[in-house]
């Protein structure tokens, strides 16, 4: 879901991956557990969304791929901290 900034109640249990043009972008930490090893990559495309966030009432969507990271992106990662 998308919230506009102040209204998304960051708790403990969230993590923060990055920021999105500037925005910080949080998943709760059970869903990291589970995407750690993987990049995601959040796209704006034409289309309507779902309705349950910012993105429908200007004809665009969010869209996010997915790939995982390869052996050497895993060490990287782990010898960062970040996983």
């Amino acid at each position: 879901m998308c919230y506009p900034r102040g209204e998304f109640l960051v708790g403990e249990v969230d993590v923060r991956l990055g920021e999105v043009d500037g925005e910080p972008f949080y998943m709760s930490r059970s869903q990291f557990e589970y995407w750690k090893h993987t990049q995601l990559i959040l796209d704006v495309v034409p289309g309507r969304g779902g309705q349950f966030s910012l993105d429908s009432p200007e004809g665009l969507r969010f869209h996010i791929r997915s790939r995982v990271f390869d052996d050497v992106e895993i060490k990287g990662l782990r010898a960062a901290g970040r996983i």
